[in-house]
């Protein structure tokens, strides 16, 4: 099966069919007018953030915000009821003053009755551009919506290991008893994951990547057995990779014919078993602190010298 077709309707005649995944290739608009009502699981997407990049056609806010007065209508028309959306975003930048997304998301989803905020979940990494004018951005933002307040949420399929898995209760009838689920605790609205840069085994040449991980666990939560996926601005195919490998279908639409044929190549690995992907519950490495990457050069300034410093100087201003 070749996941990638050019016009709407075979898109759609391929997933009736029982195609696991298909991409149009074109402007969502031309995708999702042609969805029916009430037809989708869940929809995953990071949108443009119009700050300029490559694959952009513009760096205005007023752009987003009347972009995401067009889409939501139609979001909201083909989630089912007790379907799910989850929108990943993060800053605009702009001649150094940044507007926090998210808060212009949840906006226009006050506009949708039926749209209900579940979770603000924090994806925080620690690699990416340095600033020199202010603070290093190292978080982005998912907003998670419910159509209506009936949906299933299935938080043993994303639990992970406790931190304190021998601890007990102290009183009460479980007392002496392990006080955590054994299945694990839950994930809570902070996760850490990598982002894709550099030698990461998920990095394609799309600019701005988000990992696999991320829809992965939504997709784990959300999306009953047989469900649709749906992702307007697929990009690379990272969506499509995740819902693979849960064994969801996915639909999904892209502009760009190059990274159309990274996303076609990236959701044939998968079919075939073979999925680049990192692990959505594996840990983020620590550095072994006598390896080389870790041991700062003679003379080179350490940050926590840096702190020891401030702290002295502040408990000596205390003192006087």
């Amino acid at each position: 099966m070749n996941p990638i077709f050019k016009t709407t309707e075979k898109t759609i005649n391929n997933y009736k069919k029982g195609g696991q995944a298909s991409v149009y290739q074109g402007d969502y608009i031309g995708l999702i007018k042609k969805l029916p009502d009430d037809s989708v699981d869940l929809i995953f997407s990071s949108p443009p953030y119009c700050i300029g990049k490559a694959y952009e056609s513009t760096n205005k806010l007023s752009d987003f915000i009347f972009s995401h007065e067009i889409i939501f209508k139609e979001l909201v028309r083909v989630l089912k009821p007790g379907g799910s959306l989850c929108w990943q975003v993060g800053m605009h930048v702009k001649d150094g003053v940044s507007t926090p997304l998210d808060s212009l998301v949840y906006a226009e989803s006050i506009k949708h009755f039926e749209l209900k905020l579940r979770n603000r979940i924090i994806w925080t990494f620690g690699h990416g551009l340095h600033c020199h004018n202010r603070f290093s951005g190292r978080h982005e933002t998912i907003m998670w919506f419910t159509k209506g307040n009936d949906y299933d949420f299935n938080l043993d399929a994303v639990r992970v290991k406790q931190k304190y898995p021998g601890k007990t209760s102290s009183k009460g009838i479980k007392k002496g008893q392990p006080s955590g689920n054994p299945l694990g605790k839950n994930p809570g609205d902070v996760w850490n994951i990598p982002n894709v840069k550099a030698n990461h085994i998920e990095k394609t040449n799309h600019p701005c990547q988000f990992p696999v991980a991320l829809p992965q666990i939504f997709i784990r939560a959300l999306v009953p057995e047989n469900g649709l996926v749906f992702d307007p601005f697929s990009g690379s195919g990272t969506t499509a990779v995740a819902s693979l490998i849960e064994n969801k279908y996915f639909i999904g639409s892209e502009l760009c014919n190059e990274y159309n044929q990274i996303a076609h190549e990236r959701i044939l690995s998968t079919l075939e078993g073979l999925p680049k992907a990192r692990p959505w519950n594996k840990e983020v490495a620590t550095p072994n602190i006598k390896s080389k990457v870790a041991t700062a050069p003679e003379g080179y300034g350490q940050p926590e010298n840096i702190m020891d410093n401030l702290v002295q100087s502040l408990s000596s201003s205390f003192q006087t």
